[in-house]
């Protein structure tokens, strides 16, 4: 007896020193993009001018407009949107797949006990002509296996559901992102909106007193039918679009009530009276590469998942090996007036080694499998990091070139304005026709549409900037 339990705590002795782990350890490859100087050096598009400053970007760059309305509304979007209820439900459950996998490392015990009343046949006994006496009987047992994680399959399942649970985390913060970027750019289209739409009304106000100045002059004799004619199509062409900016503006507010979880219904009118668009007017702080790489979700998503991959190759190599589980077995079993007795227990103790020789070829089959995945997911996180340069850089130079757009947009709205002006007072003076002023007003209205256009397209580009660096997680 005693050299059997020296055996067996020899066995136990080894199989916890000789644990060994197979399948590659994962760490960033070399080659990867994100390893790339290049990669994380200053933005091409932010390295001339004054829009934008290599300051990191603050964590809620919402705030930089200084707008409390939309302060609000995204606060109310990141506590209710359902897209990020969604996501936390997935990182909850990816973290209880790693409770799951860890408990792959406890013992399992079985414990079971029964009571019955009877008697067994005289054949069992070896007595035909008997009949037993009816008599309480009982059996319990208790096993209890533990499984030896000897090549580390089970450590490689726990690594990879610890990896796919860090995903789901970076899941849920690029849903953050996301959520944030689309409540300011909802909230910025019915501001831009309602901006555009009193412009329209303005310029359908001045064509109307431009209107009625002609029928004066033509009732005075000094112009003709044509010319009320004219203006009058003037204010109806202009007038038409102010039914599409209105349809336009409800459609924003419906969507902001999407991203902050209410009802279109139930989302204050008051939203609607918003005229001027939230857009932050000084430098734009952008950081570098190296920065944005470390805070765009997307990317670390990609490289966990590549991780996970990295992981799950050990558990398919760990399929070519035995599973070793140590067992400790006792049981009891005997009439009832012999519960306890020392002559009803059994006890049982080692290892049970089960080993399914593998096909080989399925084995490597899946082996290989696991590889090509680990290489497709190597793929996709290179492909991230290239996607994600391209989209800071593209929001960057986009955004620079609409100002530069809109600088001009604005003088020359201002020289339609001093044109609209001149060829007014010489209408009046009666030294023109009303051609010249209807086409002054023309050009004047379509300058101040396309400057409200601008302006609108800033305030979703600026948007566009912040969403690319990957700011509003932290």
């Amino acid at each position: 007896m005693m050299n059997f339990r020296l055996s067996t705590l020899a066995f136990l002795s080894l199989l916890v020193t000789g644990c060994t782990v197979v399948g590659p350890d994962y760490k960033t490859p070399d080659n990867a993009v994100i390893q790339r100087p290049s990669a994380q050096s200053a933005f091409v598009g932010a390295r001339a001018g004054s829009v934008y400053s290599d300051a990191p970007l603050p964590a809620h760059w919402w705030r930089l407009n200084h707008d409390p309305v939309l302060d609000q509304l995204v606060s109310k979007a990141l506590t209710a949107n359902a897209d990020l209820r969604a996501a936390q439900a997935n990182l909850t459950r990816a973290r209880a797949a790693v409770a799951g996998a860890q408990a792959q490392q406890s013992p399992v015990i079985d414990v079971s006990a029964s009571a019955k009343y009877g008697h067994s046949s005289g054949l069992q006994q070896l007595q035909p002509d008997l009949r037993p006496p009816e008599r309480w009987s009982y059996s319990s047992g208790l096993n209890i296996a533990y499984q030896a994680d000897l090549f580390g399959q089970i450590h490689r399942a726990i690594e990879a559901s610890q990896q796919d649970a860090q995903a789901a985390a970076a899941a849920y913060e690029a849903t953050r992102v996301t959520v944030a970027a689309e409540t300011a750019r909802a909230y910025a289209t019915i501001c831009a909106s309602g901006m555009q739409l009193a412009s329209a009304k303005k310029s359908v106000r001045i064509q109307q007193e431009s209107s009625d100045i002609a029928r004066q002059l033509w009732q005075a004799g000094r112009g003709t039918q044509l010319d009320v004619t004219r203006a009058r199509g003037l204010v109806q062409q202009l007038s038409a679009g102010i039914p599409t900016l209105q349809a336009q503006q409800q459609v924003a507010l419906f969507r902001l009530a999407t991203l902050t979880g209410q009802t279109p219904s139930s989302m204050p009118a008051s939203l609607l009276k918003c005229a001027t668009p939230p857009r932050f007017t000084g430098s734009i702080p952008v950081g570098n590469g190296k920065q944005l790489l470390r805070r765009r979700p997307d990317i670390r998503a990609a490289e966990r998942k590549l991780a996970a991959a990295t992981a799950r190759i050990g558990v398919a190599i760990g399929q070519l090996y035995p599973t070793i589980t140590l067992g400790l077995a006792s049981a009891s079993a005997g009439p009832m007036s012999m519960l306890g007795d020392k002559s009803t227990t059994s006890l049982s103790i080692g290892p049970l080694i089960s080993w399914t020789l593998p096909n080989t070829g399925a084995a490597q089959a899946a082996i290989a499998q696991a590889r090509a995945t680990a290489d497709a997911e190597y793929a996709h996180f290179d492909a991230t990091v290239l996607n994600a340069l391209q989209e800071t850089e593209s929001a960057l130079v986009t955004y620079a070139r609409q100002l530069e757009r809109h600088a001009t947009l604005k003088a020359a709205r201002n020289t339609a304005a001093q044109a609209a002006s001149q060829a007014s007072v010489l209408y009046q003076a009666g030294k023109t026709d009303y051609l010249p002023v209807l086409d002054a007003q023309r050009t004047l209205a379509s300058a101040d549409s396309a400057l409200a256009t601008s302006l609108a397209q800033l305030a979703d580009m600026q948007v566009d900037v912040f969403l690319a660096l990957g700011g509003g997680w932290e």
